[in-house]
């Protein structure tokens, strides 16, 4: 058998694929990269640095529109959204080197631009030449999921990899989704003068997250003027561009029609998966996604996954996490598992929902003992002080105060959960994290608040007294 070209094959250019072809060729492995388009991926130029730079832009002109509530005399900003889109095109420009191919190629990355296939299990062509490698990596991503509504093809609408190309106003615009995104784009244009409606067939906002967690951001939009029409779907778009109308349908209501400037859909991902020879190279797609085994290791066991195309987490940590698994199976024979219990994630509208391990909701579910506790922002003193009072965390743990999973609604919440991935990461327990010492005044002081509400709700009455008695206490006896 004739020795293959490269050690590894990765196709596919985006947060998955460039740390497997980094670390690869780190690790002294010969690496070929295949990419479409452009490297960087959705993440870059469509995901999550456009949309956090949006929001930061938002959030500028919603904090000087509130300048009142700090005391200050402001008056209200003159926004114009071509301006802040501009400056999401900077930010993208500016991280842009990071995955540029000439930084890879400095590497030894040998990075290839095009569209390619697999002719058999062990070669993918691409404009005529035939790689080989004795490893190869399918990470391709995912793209906008488009659902099948009447009308819809025919008339004008955006999705994630649309909407940052926006420069015109939008004075009304109709978001389709409820979920991370839609929300997300939802404050983000709300705040940058849009009227937005959201509508989703879900009875709630973020419908994987606990409904007393998740309506902590629906109150926040709403005050902010976003409008919701839940547990409704949409049977029909119709329109032209500055003029779109979509018609809602809920169970024993009559139809109604809503009216925007633009439409938004915002309602999942669905894998690349289209045009790669899998069939040819023996590659097992079910239920939409590739299957891997907890290695990521395909049905070929030449070839591994990481990335969207595996899931089910659709995130950047979790797509590095994963290339970093597949790096040590595909070149070393670790083996190396993916993790799938502690897996943090954040949406980050303002005030942000994180979460890690299990919710309430999914406790409930499975028939797992629990307990859940959980402690208000307005009683940190650091979010008086910076006027962060909306929001609570809440901890779920065992019976024996295992904790079992966390989630946080509040200011930063995406940088305050890491405290509870560690706790879960180490099976610590409740009572591990009130003896440490957190910083005053921290927002962080709440990670020890909130596992301090077990402590309190377990001295009952009865044990007070046993406590008096042993230690013979004077303090008043409480029934």
């Amino acid at each position: 058998m004739s020795r293959s070209e490269f050690d590894l094959c990765v196709v596919g250019g985006g947060s998955a694929g460039l740390v497997v072809a980094a670390g690869g060729a780190a690790l002294g492995a010969k690496v070929a990269l295949v990419e479409r388009h452009a490297l960087g991926g959705d993440c870059l130029y469509y995901g999550c640095v456009p949309s956090k730079a949006l929001l930061y832009s938002a959030k500028a002109a919603y904090t000087r529109h509130e300048a009142a509530t700090a005391g200050i005399d402001s008056p209200s900003p003159a926004i114009a959204l071509g301006k802040a889109m501009e400056r999401v095109a900077s930010v993208i420009r500016a991280i842009e080197p990071h995955d540029s191919p000439e930084r890879f190629r400095s590497m030894g990355v040998e990075v290839i631009f095009g569209e390619g296939r697999f002719i058999d299990p062990a070669r993918f062509s691409i404009d005529g030449r035939e790689l080989t490698a004795r490893r190869f990596v399918l990470a391709t991503g995912s793209r906008p999921a488009v659902p099948p509504i009447e009308g819809l093809q025919q008339s004008p609408y955006l999705t994630n990899e649309t909407v940052f190309d926006l420069r015109e106003p939008v004075p009304r615009l109709l978001v389709l989704g409820a979920g991370p995104i839609g929300v997300e784009l939802a404050q983000a244009f709300g705040r940058l003068g849009s009227a937005v409606t959201i509508v989703d067939q879900a009875a709630q906002v973020l419908p994987h997250e606990d409904a007393d967690m998740a309506g902590i951001i629906q109150s926040r939009l709403t005050g902010e003027g976003v409008e919701f029409h839940l547990n409704r779907s949409v049977s029909r778009v119709e329109g032209a561009a500055g003029m779109i109308r979509v018609q809602l349908q809920h169970q024993g209501e009559s139809e109604t029609w809503l009216e925007g400037t633009h439409l938004l859909i915002a309602v999942g991902r669905k894998p690349n998966l289209e045009n790669l020879g899998l069939e040819a190279a023996g590659v097992v797609v079910e239920d939409g996604r590739l299957k891997t085994d907890e290695h990521l290791r395909t049905s070929n066991r030449s070839i591994y996954a990481c990335g969207d195309v595996v899931g089910p987490y659709l995130f950047t940590h979790t797509a590095e996490h994963q290339a970093g698994v597949v790096l040590k199976n595909a070149l070393f024979h670790w083996p190396a598992k993916v993790e799938s219990r502690v897996v943090p994630w954040c949406t980050f509208t303002d005030p942000e929902l994180a979460r890690v391990g299990l919710s309430e909701t999914e406790a409930r579910e499975r028939a797992i003992r629990y307990e859940a506790y959980a402690f208000p922002f307005a009683d940190i003193d650091r979010a008086v002080t910076d006027g962060a009072i909306q929001g609570r965390a809440k901890i779920i743990t065992g019976p024996d105060g295992k904790i079992l999973g966390a989630a946080i609604a509040g200011a930063n919440a995406g940088e305050l959960i890491h405290e509870y991935a560690l706790a879960l990461a180490r099976n610590l327990k409740a009572s591990d994290l009130t003896g440490l010492i957190h910083v005053y005044p921290t927002l962080a002081q709440i990670n020890r608040k909130v596992a301090e509400q077990r402590q309190k709700q377990k001295l009952t009455p009865v044990a007070r007294r046993w406590i008096q008695r042993l230690f013979g206490l004077r303090g008043e006896r409480r029934a």
